[in-house]
């Protein structure tokens, strides 16, 4: 059985195929390519007599897919799978597992690391600092108090609440499935946005999703209020932020995610935008999140060999 590993995973080479081997049972052919690239020609000749293939948040095609007569189990070491042309998937039988929970402490540590960063004017301090400047219209705000709203209360969101709760914040939370065990307070999207200082968006990208923010749903948010975005860049509506930004709808934004992957055109319109914060699709991607993946990926690899598959995207 063959096994394509078609990008690095942030975990050294060697180990990484150590892990796989013995996922495997040593009864592997692995590929590794130390590469990411996203034209689907080579794509197609990195994949074409795979068996399996592990991949992260590249752009899996459904014109890629129809080549690959062979594939049966796509890994993908990611938690969302919107890159995934997952309708060829199930069209040709074909199992994908995502790695769920590899990233949750990493990506609400950057939750509080961009609101910090705002709410404390941390970049305007820096350069004021290095250019003998003072305090002066660089107050800031404490966390201590605010109403927090959290969209979306899956093992990410609950853990932003919980940080949020930690910081004496009142947690506002909304979603498709609620968890009365939670003790959090949950409220309809209008009653969330209009109430909360802050709001983060913990969502995956559906048609449900996309576009979930965009400028009526700003204008219900305090003038005083900061949107962070570590979900997914569609979710938001980038053109109805930066003006909601400019005329002062709302007070701030923290952005980790985009419409596409970066490089980010610098002409993007949220680059234009005060009181924003941008930083390039990170916040899953610390040391400790890129090792528990790649344990997720293999687990789900030596499972589903053994004919127990688990993380299994319907």
């Amino acid at each position: 059985m063959k096994l394509s590993i078609l990008e690095p995973l942030g975990v050294e080479k060697d180990k990484l195929l150590k892990m796989c081997e013995r996922a495997g049972g040593g009864n592997l052919e692995i590929a590794y390519y130390d590469t990411r690239i996203l034209d689907s020609a080579v794509l197609v000749e990195r994949s074409r007599d795979a068996d399996i293939v592990i991949l992260s948040n590249l752009p899996f095609k459904r014109e890629v897919i129809e080549q690959c007569d062979s594939l049966k189990l796509i890994l993908v070491a990611f938690t969302g799978v919107d890159h995934v042309a997952m309708d060829a998937c199930r069209e040709r039988g074909i199992t994908v597992c995502n790695c769920a929970g590899y990233s949750t402490a990493a990506v609400a540590d950057l939750v509080f690391g961009l609101l910090i960063a705002l709410y404390r004017n941390i970049l305007s301090c820096d350069r004021v600092v290095r250019t003998c400047g003072t305090k002066d219209g660089l107050v800031g705000y404490e966390l201590e108090g605010k109403k927090f709203g959290v969209v979306g209360t899956g093992a990410i969101g609950m853990r932003v609440a919980k940080i949020a709760q930690a910081f004496g914040c009142e947690v506002l939370a909304y979603s498709r499935t609620k968890k009365p065990e939670s003790g959090l307070t949950y409220v309809s999207m209008e009653e969330l946005l209009a109430n909360s200082d802050i709001v983060s968006l913990h969502v995956p990208l559906t048609d449900a999703t996309r576009g979930l923010i965009g400028y009526d749903q700003l204008k219900l948010m305090k003038p005083n209020a900061v949107l962070i975005n570590t979900a997914r860049g569609p979710v938001v509506d980038s053109q109805a932020l930066a003006q909601a930004l400019k005329e002062g709808v709302i007070a701030g934004a923290g952005v980790d995610v985009f419409e596409i992957e970066p490089p980010i055109d610098p002409e993007h319109p949220l680059f234009y935008a005060p009181n924003l914060i941008a930083t390039p699709h990170v916040a899953f991607a610390t040391k400790e999140a890129l090792y528990k993946r790649a344990v997720i990926v293999c687990d789900n690899l030596e499972k589903w060999l053994a004919g127990k598959p688990q993380n299994v995207i319907k």
